[in-house]
């Protein structure tokens, strides 16, 4: 194993540079612990590392601290340290798989850094949602990795619902690959294969119980991975994998397998999350007024196109939720900055007024 296998390329090669002066060795995150993690060097040694001070200390969010997929560079052996090595330093991501992170803040979440494919993973029937579906694409816009839809358990469904999912998810991203497979009977599963390349990482994400786990099971030959049960009345499973988890395959790849997701919050921008949408833009362009709100306007090409069926309402609905999640959580993010920043300047005012009275103090005594 070298690190091209791993991932690596010369723009990271480049970016080492000074990385090298200091005598730091480059590896990447295969595993987050909390507390450490786990790291795989060039030779396919895996050994458990620490995050240094200056590194957590400088990561203005978390976000922007070490996650699964990451290239860093590690100090090997530091006096002191408990781990086989320290993070110094983290490499500028050339992809990164991310959402907002549950619940009502503003913070990022990231899913997985420097991915070249994302297998998102569903069935035909019982977890097959359209709406959640354009989430997940909204998602992978945004984040520079390429598209893979597996509608898998395919021996549980007949073909013509098989084929139906498979319509709509070309319906909503003419770009997209679709895959049929069935971790079962091990169909479809050769075609995915042909995505493991050296040097090349995929991320599997879905809710759980569609079947990654057994997925990743068939592709790297062997039972890597518990698999769990599902529930009959919901269709739900329990979640297999834990953690977020790289793993390097003999036969060249790299898999990131990750807990099922339950919920889909986007994290981009408006200007990606039209390209997802692109179709209404085209649309839009026909309306009457430039300024059409696509609401009650005289003239709408958008409302005029659904009538006609040749929108969907359903689509047009999901996404000015998504617009409007966006806009939410811009306007959470502006007033967190200017917390932060009230709370910043009341704190130099009173470290000022202190220093003040502390020197009036001085000057006072005889």
């Amino acid at each position: 194993m070298t690190l091209n296998d791993l991932g690596w390329n010369p723009r990271f090669e480049a970016e080492f540079a000074d990385c090298y002066n200091n005598g730091w060795q480059p590896a990447r995150l295969i595993r987050d612990n909390k507390i450490s993690y786990g790291a795989i060097l060039g030779d396919g040694t895996e050994i458990e590392v620490a995050l240094g001070g200056a590194v957590y200390h400088e990561a203005e969010t978390d976000a922007a601290l070490p996650s699964v997929g990451d290239w860093v560079a590690l100090e090997m052996g530091a006096e002191g340290n408990e781990y086989e090595a320290l993070i110094r330093a983290r490499m500028e991501r050339q992809t990164c798989l991310s959402r907002k992170a549950p619940g009502k803040g503003t913070e990022e979440q990231v899913i997985a850094a420097n991915v070249d494919v994302v297998f998102v993973v569903t069935d035909a029937a019982l977890d097959f949602n359209a709406r959640r579906m354009e989430r997940y694409f909204a998602v992978m816009q945004r984040s520079g990795a390429r598209a893979v839809v597996l509608l898998n358990k395919s021996d549980q469904y007949p073909d013509e619902a098989i084929q139906a999912a498979k319509a709509q998810l070309l319906a909503l991203n003419p770009d997209v690959d679709v895959c049929i497979t069935s971790a079962l009977d091990s169909s479809g599963v050769d075609a995915l294969r042909g995505y493991l390349q050296p040097g090349k990482t995929i991320a599997l994400i879905g809710s759980s119980g569609v079947g990654k786990s057994s997925l990743i099971n068939q592709l790297i030959g062997q039972d890597w991975l518990w698999t769990g049960e599902v529930n009959g009345v919901t269709g739900k499973g329990m979640h297999t994998t834990t953690a977020r988890e790289l793993l390097a395959l003999r036969r060249g790849g790299m898999l990131i397998d990750n807990p099922g997701i339950r919920e889909v919050q986007v994290w981009t921008d408006a200007k990606t999350l039209k390209e997802s949408f692109k179709d209404f833009d085209e649309i839009a362009s026909q309306c009457k007024f430039h300024d059409c709100k696509h609401g009650s306007d005289k003239g709408c090409a958008i409302h005029a196109a659904i009538e006609a069926g040749t929108l969907c309402r359903e689509r047009f609905i999901n996404y000015l939720k998504l617009d409007f999640e966006l806009a939410q959580l811009s306007q959470r993010q502006k007033k967190r900055q200017l917390t932060v920043s009230r709370r910043s300047r009341r704190e130099l005012k009173s470290k000022g007024e202190k220093y003040s009275d502390k020197h009036k103090r001085r000057q006072s005594r005889p």
